[in-house]
């Protein structure tokens, strides 16, 4: 039971992997066959294809860093969010002003970023968003930016689905033109 329960751990943990390293490459839909891992007894036709959908990407406008300094987790840091537009396929909307992205440098140097929000769509509903983000810098290979996305609609909307599922995201902050206002893009994706 012990070992199935590892095995099943580090199959959904290579899975979540490799589906992010394929959105950051742009990919909108991923497909991950791990039937090598597992032993024939362990072996079910969930455990073979892990699949996300995207949902929408968002470019979220930041203010100014506001340093709290060293405390007793590490260095933080608070970015207040101050607006920006996200659209995907069925859903676009505003990025309402007033969020705020909580950072945490750790001492191993990860960061860890806590980031709460709304957004508004077109039509007029506010979402909730708390986004989980773990950052990893290795000394060598590509840096590890990952999160985990609780979304929060109202369950009377045309969007109450998207407090039925789970939710991955990428983020990257894109070099600035002259005189552009600071931003991220962060990809919500939705796993199948």
């Amino acid at each position: 039971m012990k070992t199935k329960l590892i095995l099943t751990l580090v199959i959904f943990s290579l899975s979540l992997h490799t589906i992010l390293k394929a959105q950051l490459s742009k990919e909108k839909v991923s497909t991950i066959d791990y039937e090598g891992l597992a032993t024939e007894s362990e072996k079910s036709d969930s455990d073979k294809v892990l699949k996300t959908e995207h949902i929408w990407d968002a470019k979220v406008t930041i203010a100014e860093t506001i340093f709290l300094g060293a405390s007793k987790h590490g260095d933080r840091r608070i970015v207040p969010i101050t607006g920006g537009t996200f659209e995907g396929p069925n859903i676009r909307g505003e990025v309402v002003p007033g969020g705020e992205d909580w950072q945490l440098t750790r001492p191993d140097g990860d960061i860890e970023l806590y980031a709460r929000y709304l957004l508004k769509t077109h039509d007029g509903y506010l979402i909730q968003v708390i986004n989980r983000v773990l950052m990893h810098f290795p000394l060598a290979g590509d840096p590890y930016i990952r999160s985990v996305i609780d979304l929060e609609a109202p369950s009377d909307s045309p969007y109450y689905y998207l407090n039925h599922a789970i939710f991955l995201g990428t983020l990257t902050q894109p070099p600035l033109e002259q005189g552009e206002k600071p931003y991220v893009i962060i990809g919500v994706y939705k796993v199948l």
